[in-house]
């Protein structure tokens, strides 16, 4: 069998559910210790370790000029490369993913009273980071997903990097309104990007997936600059009952499984015979798949065949582990989508595939991997923008809060706060007879 069976009748059956849901994001230390070395290259000699990293790993001289930008007009002239209909389905893709994201766009608010104005300003970050994986993989779907929702929350510059820029992430890169696009790679991009270099400019957020010195990087420099998470391998969990086509739950098993070897293809169900109909579907269309190898290894090592006894503890075990993607392919789909809270995109009905919401649909792709879905949300406009908070108070409205303030602060023993507010209102306290204390004894 290509999944592991997991059923009732095993007696290690609660243990192997725990162990199932027991995974994360981290990486060997011997990774970690590669990339520290790295990103100190990068902050310590800039531009010159860029280049010394980038002809290490990915072969790849700078450009005459010194650098690794990509000039604009080399965007274009590879959008005007590709066939009309690739360029026609990512203005398509971009459209919808704008349209979706629009929504996401939060308006900062204010409230008066008494004297005291507060309000939240909502402001975009001044600039963001992309990271696209390149070389031998295009994935123009990424550029559209990381790129747009920043432009929506109205960041000015967002900047792309690629250790390998295709003509379809550069068209891509066109459509979603990307500043600036450099032909690197690896933890040195993301070093790059964190720490600013002669000409890379240093970004508030850097967003996108990458390989696992990637994600190391992004974890070494979170607290400099901001990122989106640190992606485990991609996952999808299928609820299925006994009214699930096969052909369909196992198309979408394979769809996760050709990512790469490490994805986690996830069969859960109430239905027993399912499993057998879906195992031999899944070797019927592995048979003409280009990236059979790659699915089947994923398959063999980490796809799972989940029996539960009802629909009950199907739902409470999906909920448990919470994974990227989690369609339901079960009768009243959607009732039994309203009892799902740990995922990070639902995929409701049996004609809801995940490669919809992976392309087109509109709903951001970047979604929380490794059971971050418990409480992360997919990437989306509020992650390029930040919140301030804004107060402003009248001598009046701060007499009118002094007594409070004064003897919060000196329950904490903070004497110098409440005399910096008492200080401020003593002739207004003494004029309206109230007592208020100041001085020394404040």
């Amino acid at each position: 069998m290509l999944l592991e069976l997991i059923d009732p009748s095993r007696s290690d059956y609660a243990e192997r559910l725990r162990a199932l849901g027991d995974r994360t994001a981290s990486y060997s230390p011997d990774v970690d210790r590669a990339v520290a070395e790295i990103v100190a290259a990068v902050r310590a000699r800039g531009d010159a370790a860029v280049a010394e990293l980038t002809r290490k790993f990915d072969k790849r001289d700078p450009r005459p000029d010194g650098g690794y930008e990509i000039p604009r007009s080399e965007w274009q002239q590879a959008a005007d490369s590709l066939p009309g209909d690739i360029v026609q389905a990512l203005e398509h893709a971009a459209r919808r993913v704008r349209d979706f994201h629009e929504g996401q766009v939060e308006t900062s608010y204010e409230r008066e009273a008494d004297g005291v104005r507060l309000g939240l300003r909502v402001v975009p970050l001044r600039s963001a980071g992309l990271y696209v994986p390149g070389g031998t993989a295009l994935y123009p779907s990424s550029v559209l997903m990381n790129a747009l929702p920043a432009k929506v929350a109205g960041v000015p510059e967002v900047v792309m990097v690629t250790p390998g820029a295709s003509p379809e992430a550069l068209a891509a890169a066109l459509i979603a309104g990307v500043d600036r696009v450099f032909e690197i790679g690896g933890a040195q991009a993301v070093a790059a990007l964190a720490y600013g270099t002669e000409t890379v400019p240093r970004v508030d957020k850097i967003v996108g997936p990458g390989n696992q010195y990637v994600a190391s990087a992004k974890r070494l420099v979170f607290g400099d600059v901001d990122i989106d998470s640190i992606a485990g391998p991609s996952e999808v969990l299928i609820l299925a009952d006994d009214s699930a086509d096969p052909r369909f739950v196992a198309a979408d098993l394979l769809a996760q499984a050709e990512h790469d070897v490490e994805a986690r293809p996830i069969l859960v169900t109430t239905a027993a015979p399912l499993v057998d109909r879906v195992e031999a579907e899944l070797e019927r269309q592995l048979a003409d798949l280009p990236r059979a190898s790659i699915a089947r290894t994923a398959l063999e090592r980490y796809g799972v065949a989940v029996v539960c006894p009802n629909l009950d503890d199907a739902v409470l075990f999906a909920n448990t582990y919470a994974p990227e993607h989690l369609e339901v392919q079960t009768r009243a789909a959607a009732a039994v989508a309203d009892r799902l809270v740990g995922a990070g995109a639902l995929f409701v009905g049996p004609y809801t595939a995940e490669a919809a919401g992976d392309y087109l649909a509109g709903p951001n792709h970047v979604l929380p991997t490794a059971g971050a879905a418990r409480y992360a949300s997919p990437l989306g406009v509020y992650d390029f923008r930040k919140r301030i908070s804004v107060l402003e108070y009248t001598r009046e409205g701060l007499a009118g809060h002094a007594a409070d303030i004064v003897r919060l602060a000196d329950v904490e023993g903070l004497h110098a706060h409440g005399r910096s507010v008492a200080m401020r209102v003593a002739d207004v306290a003494e004029a309206a007879g109230t007592g208020e204390r100041g001085g020394e004894d404040s």
